[in-house]
């Protein structure tokens, strides 16, 4: 699969301070360009990530095979998003879908919950899931992209299927959030409402 774009020497914000571009219409009635948001395996704030997706209008949520997993044990559904969200499953070897991304048809891309592999295979240029080929073509085509990492301090609470646990990121987990911080046309969020604000910066929210 293609790399994502190389790294750059300091954190760009391109990805907060570019409004979104205008709308228009595909023949289809689907608004074009749209939000690309893709779920990975993370359950972390998983069903406030699925209400954020739920209220930020149109959106093409491409959700992996482990998402689609996480989504059943959290006890969650996708159809009852509003009809505004299309649902994009894992369900091509070679990521088609992604091929949209160099239409024009969409002015941000949103990985999150971005787990610890997430996170590890876009800092090496690795795009072997739907969330990672996000990645990858996002930064081919220069659309902004937000991270919302999951593993981001020592010591943190996150909310399992059966309740909450506490979970300990390694250094190697910490650092590639931090390498990631580096790429391009990136922002790295790792809150609920760093997510929401930098969402409101891209009119989304």
């Amino acid at each position: 699969m293609p790399d994502p774009a190389p790294p750059s020497p300091a954190a760009d914000q391109a990805a907060s301070s570019r409004p979104a571009k205008a709308s228009r219409k595909r023949s289809t009635g689907l608004v074009l360009p749209r939000l690309a948001w893709a779920l990975t395996g993370s359950g972390h704030y998983f069903t406030e990530t699925l209400e954020l997706v739920a209220a930020a209008g149109e959106v093409d949520l491409f959700v992996s095979k482990a998402a689609a997993e996480v989504v059943s044990m959290y006890k969650q559904r996708l159809d009852t998003l509003p009809p505004s969200v299309r649902v994009i499953k894992d369900t091509t070897a070679s990521a088609a879908p992604i091929g949209r991304f160099y239409y024009g048809d969409y002015h941000t891309a949103i990985i999150g919950p971005a787990t610890s592999n997430t996170v590890a295979k876009c800092v090496y240029g690795i795009s072997d899931t739907l969330a990672t080929n996000v990645f990858a073509h996002a930064g081919k085509c220069r659309v902004p992209t937000i991270v919302f990492a999951c593993d981001t301090a020592p010591e943190m609470d996150t909310m399992a299927p059966k309740g909450m646990v506490k979970v300990y990121p390694r250094r190697v987990d910490l650092e590639n959030v931090e390498r990631l911080r580096s790429f391009e046309d990136t922002e790295v969020v790792e809150t609920l409402d760093e997510l929401t604000a930098a969402m409101r910066r891209r009119k989304l929210a």
